[in-house]
Protein backbone atom coordinates (compact mmCIF):
# COMPACT_ATOMS: atom_id res chain seq x y z
CA UNK A 1 0.00 0.00 0.00
CA UNK A 2 2.81 2.29 0.74
CA UNK A 3 4.42 1.76 -2.51
CA UNK A 4 1.39 2.73 -4.34
CA UNK A 5 0.51 5.79 -2.35
CA UNK A 6 2.60 8.00 -4.15
CA UNK A 7 0.31 7.06 -7.33
CA UNK A 8 -3.22 7.56 -5.93
CA UNK A 9 -1.99 11.12 -4.36
CA UNK A 10 -0.70 12.24 -8.12
CA UNK A 11 -4.26 10.84 -9.65
CA UNK A 12 -5.66 12.82 -7.16
CA UNK A 13 -3.61 15.85 -7.11
CA UNK A 14 -4.12 15.84 -11.22
CA UNK A 15 -7.94 15.48 -10.59
CA UNK A 16 -8.25 18.20 -8.26
CA UNK A 17 -5.70 20.67 -10.34
CA UNK A 18 -8.08 19.54 -13.63
CA UNK A 19 -11.43 20.68 -11.45
CA UNK A 20 -9.71 23.58 -10.52
CA UNK A 21 -8.78 24.97 -13.99
CA UNK A 22 -11.92 24.24 -15.59
CA UNK A 23 -13.58 25.76 -12.63
CA UNK A 24 -10.93 29.47 -13.43
CA UNK A 25 -11.65 28.39 -17.34
CA UNK A 26 -15.24 29.13 -16.72
CA UNK A 27 -14.78 31.81 -14.54
CA UNK A 28 -12.98 33.49 -17.08
CA UNK A 29 -14.73 32.90 -19.96
CA UNK A 30 -18.13 33.85 -18.64
CA UNK A 31 -17.09 37.43 -17.48
CA UNK A 32 -14.52 37.81 -20.97
CA UNK A 33 -17.16 36.83 -23.37
CA UNK A 34 -20.86 37.60 -25.21
CA UNK A 35 -22.81 35.58 -27.28
CA UNK A 36 -21.91 35.93 -31.34
CA UNK A 37 -24.93 37.91 -33.02
CA UNK A 38 -23.48 37.90 -36.43
CA UNK A 39 -25.98 37.52 -39.52
CA UNK A 40 -23.33 35.81 -41.74
CA UNK A 41 -22.08 33.80 -39.33
CA UNK A 42 -25.66 33.15 -37.75
CA UNK A 43 -26.04 31.91 -40.86
CA UNK A 44 -23.56 29.28 -40.95
CA UNK A 45 -23.87 27.97 -37.58
CA UNK A 46 -27.78 27.35 -38.40
CA UNK A 47 -26.40 24.96 -41.42
CA UNK A 48 -24.58 23.32 -39.11
CA UNK A 49 -27.67 22.75 -36.39
CA UNK A 50 -29.83 21.70 -39.34
CA UNK A 51 -26.93 19.05 -40.39
CA UNK A 52 -26.91 17.79 -36.69
CA UNK A 53 -30.72 18.17 -36.02
CA UNK A 54 -30.52 20.70 -33.44
CA UNK A 55 -32.72 23.93 -32.94
CA UNK A 56 -29.65 26.24 -32.81
CA UNK A 57 -25.76 26.24 -32.32
CA UNK A 58 -24.73 28.89 -29.38
CA UNK A 59 -21.83 30.81 -30.06
CA UNK A 60 -19.29 32.97 -27.89
CA UNK A 61 -16.88 35.35 -28.59
CA UNK A 62 -14.20 35.23 -25.93
CA UNK A 63 -12.47 38.90 -25.47
CA UNK A 64 -9.39 38.38 -26.40
CA UNK A 65 -6.65 39.25 -29.72
CA UNK A 66 -4.82 35.83 -30.20
CA UNK A 67 -6.53 34.00 -33.26
CA UNK A 68 -8.19 31.05 -31.82
CA UNK A 69 -11.31 28.56 -31.19
CA UNK A 70 -12.23 26.38 -28.04
CA UNK A 71 -14.53 24.16 -26.57
CA UNK A 72 -14.52 25.01 -23.12
CA UNK A 73 -15.19 21.79 -20.57
CA UNK A 74 -18.98 22.53 -20.15
CA UNK A 75 -19.49 22.25 -24.04
CA UNK A 76 -20.07 25.96 -25.06
CA UNK A 77 -18.17 26.86 -28.48
CA UNK A 78 -15.97 30.18 -28.55
CA UNK A 79 -13.96 32.33 -30.81
CA UNK A 80 -12.12 34.97 -30.31
CA UNK A 81 -12.20 38.30 -30.95
CA UNK A 82 -9.05 38.13 -32.66
CA UNK A 83 -10.75 35.75 -35.32
CA UNK A 84 -13.77 37.69 -35.43
CA UNK A 85 -11.80 41.06 -36.34
CA UNK A 86 -9.73 38.92 -38.99
CA UNK A 87 -13.05 37.65 -40.41
CA UNK A 88 -14.38 41.96 -40.32
CA UNK A 89 -11.14 42.66 -42.50
CA UNK A 90 -12.06 39.66 -44.82
CA UNK A 91 -8.66 38.18 -44.31
CA UNK A 92 -11.13 34.71 -42.78
CA UNK A 93 -14.10 33.95 -44.62
CA UNK A 94 -17.72 32.89 -42.98
CA UNK A 95 -17.45 29.43 -44.38
CA UNK A 96 -13.60 29.37 -42.87
CA UNK A 97 -14.68 31.07 -39.20
CA UNK A 98 -17.75 28.07 -39.71
CA UNK A 99 -14.81 25.26 -40.26
CA UNK A 100 -13.61 26.45 -36.97
CA UNK A 101 -17.15 26.47 -34.80
CA UNK A 102 -17.02 22.78 -36.63
CA UNK A 103 -13.89 21.73 -35.40
CA UNK A 104 -14.74 22.96 -31.99
CA UNK A 105 -17.71 20.88 -31.98
CA UNK A 106 -15.83 17.89 -32.62
CA UNK A 107 -14.08 18.23 -29.61
CA UNK A 108 -17.25 18.18 -27.73
CA UNK A 109 -19.38 15.79 -29.10
CA UNK A 110 -15.98 13.15 -29.35
CA UNK A 111 -15.61 13.93 -25.44
CA UNK A 112 -12.41 15.59 -25.99
CA UNK A 113 -12.55 17.44 -22.32
CA UNK A 114 -13.87 14.68 -20.45
CA UNK A 115 -11.10 12.17 -21.71
CA UNK A 116 -8.44 15.06 -20.81
CA UNK A 117 -9.61 14.80 -17.60
CA UNK A 118 -8.58 11.37 -17.41
CA UNK A 119 -5.56 11.90 -19.23
CA UNK A 120 -4.65 15.02 -17.11
CA UNK A 121 -4.75 12.79 -14.14
CA UNK A 122 -3.03 9.42 -15.62
CA UNK A 123 -0.32 12.04 -16.37
CA UNK A 124 0.79 13.02 -13.51
CA UNK A 125 0.66 9.41 -11.82
CA UNK A 126 2.75 8.39 -14.96
CA UNK A 127 5.14 11.19 -14.05
CA UNK A 128 5.65 10.38 -10.47
CA UNK A 129 6.23 6.45 -11.45
CA UNK A 130 8.90 7.67 -14.20
CA UNK A 131 10.49 10.32 -11.53
CA UNK A 132 10.82 7.39 -8.70
CA UNK A 133 11.96 4.77 -10.69
CA UNK A 134 14.95 7.12 -12.99
CA UNK A 135 15.53 8.94 -10.27
CA UNK A 136 17.07 6.10 -8.25
CA UNK A 137 19.04 5.02 -11.49
CA UNK A 138 19.78 8.82 -13.12
CA UNK A 139 19.19 11.02 -9.73
CA UNK A 140 19.95 14.31 -11.22
CA UNK A 141 18.48 14.13 -14.66
CA UNK A 142 15.76 11.16 -13.85
CA UNK A 143 13.13 13.76 -13.15
CA UNK A 144 13.93 16.04 -16.31
CA UNK A 145 13.82 12.68 -18.56
CA UNK A 146 10.41 11.97 -16.70
CA UNK A 147 8.64 15.21 -17.30
CA UNK A 148 10.12 15.48 -21.03
CA UNK A 149 8.59 11.83 -21.95
CA UNK A 150 4.80 12.53 -19.99
CA UNK A 151 4.96 16.12 -22.41
CA UNK A 152 5.62 13.74 -25.29
CA UNK A 153 2.63 11.67 -24.40
CA UNK A 154 0.59 14.53 -23.77
CA UNK A 155 1.23 16.20 -27.29
CA UNK A 156 0.75 12.91 -29.38
CA UNK A 157 -2.42 12.34 -27.04
CA UNK A 158 -3.49 16.20 -28.33
CA UNK A 159 -2.41 15.66 -31.72
CA UNK A 160 -4.98 12.89 -31.94
CA UNK A 161 -7.86 14.46 -30.97
CA UNK A 162 -7.03 17.31 -33.22
CA UNK A 163 -7.40 14.81 -36.28
CA UNK A 164 -9.98 13.34 -35.01
CA UNK A 165 -11.88 16.82 -34.62
CA UNK A 166 -10.81 17.96 -38.42
CA UNK A 167 -12.64 14.31 -39.48
CA UNK A 168 -15.87 15.72 -37.44
CA UNK A 169 -15.66 18.60 -39.33
CA UNK A 170 -14.73 17.54 -42.55
CA UNK A 171 -17.87 15.35 -42.50
CA UNK A 172 -20.23 17.89 -40.66
CA UNK A 173 -19.53 20.62 -42.79
CA UNK A 174 -20.19 18.31 -46.04
CA UNK A 175 -23.36 17.74 -44.53
CA UNK A 176 -24.43 21.24 -44.41
CA UNK A 177 -23.56 21.64 -47.85
CA UNK A 178 -20.50 23.98 -47.07
CA UNK A 179 -17.59 21.33 -48.11
CA UNK A 180 -13.85 20.73 -46.74
CA UNK A 181 -12.49 23.26 -48.97
CA UNK A 182 -12.90 26.45 -46.69
CA UNK A 183 -11.25 24.50 -43.97
CA UNK A 184 -8.42 23.67 -46.31
CA UNK A 185 -7.78 26.80 -47.15
CA UNK A 186 -8.08 28.30 -43.72
CA UNK A 187 -5.58 26.43 -42.92
CA UNK A 188 -3.48 27.13 -45.36
CA UNK A 189 -3.59 30.62 -44.02
CA UNK A 190 -3.12 29.61 -39.99
CA UNK A 191 -0.03 30.10 -39.45
CA UNK A 192 0.25 33.53 -40.77
CA UNK A 193 -3.13 34.45 -38.96
CA UNK A 194 -1.58 33.47 -35.84
CA UNK A 195 2.04 34.73 -36.54
CA UNK A 196 2.80 31.12 -35.62
CA UNK A 197 6.40 29.16 -36.89
CA UNK A 198 5.19 25.91 -35.52
CA UNK A 199 6.70 24.65 -38.97
CA UNK A 200 10.12 25.46 -37.57
CA UNK A 201 9.64 22.90 -34.64
CA UNK A 202 9.52 18.73 -34.76
CA UNK A 203 6.68 17.42 -35.48
CA UNK A 204 5.88 15.29 -32.43
CA UNK A 205 7.11 17.75 -29.79
CA UNK A 206 3.87 20.14 -31.09
CA UNK A 207 0.45 19.57 -29.35
CA UNK A 208 -0.82 20.34 -32.74
CA UNK A 209 -0.11 18.46 -35.80
CA UNK A 210 1.73 19.81 -38.52
CA UNK A 211 -0.46 21.84 -41.31
CA UNK A 212 0.48 19.95 -43.88
CA UNK A 213 -0.38 17.05 -42.76
CA UNK A 214 -3.71 17.65 -41.21
CA UNK A 215 -4.34 19.76 -44.83
CA UNK A 216 -3.15 16.16 -46.49
CA UNK A 217 -5.58 14.04 -43.70
CA UNK A 218 -8.54 15.79 -45.05
CA UNK A 219 -7.37 16.11 -48.36
CA UNK A 220 -6.89 11.88 -48.25
CA UNK A 221 -10.95 11.95 -46.65
CA UNK A 222 -12.38 14.08 -49.35
CA UNK A 223 -10.85 11.82 -52.11
CA UNK A 224 -12.26 8.82 -49.85
CA UNK A 225 -15.73 9.99 -50.20
CA UNK A 226 -15.97 11.08 -53.81
CA UNK A 227 -14.74 7.89 -54.96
Amino acid sequence: MIRILPILLALAYGLAMYRFSAWRTARELDARSTVLADPALKDMSDRLARALDLPRIKVHIYEIEPVNGLAAPDGRIFITRGFYNKFHKGEVSAEELASVIAHELGHVALGHSRRRMIDFSGQNAIRTVLAMVLGRFIPFAGVWIANMLTTLLAARLSRSDEYEADAYAAALLTKAGIGVAPQISLFKKLEALTQSNSGSAPAWLLSHPKTEERVKALQMLQKRWNS
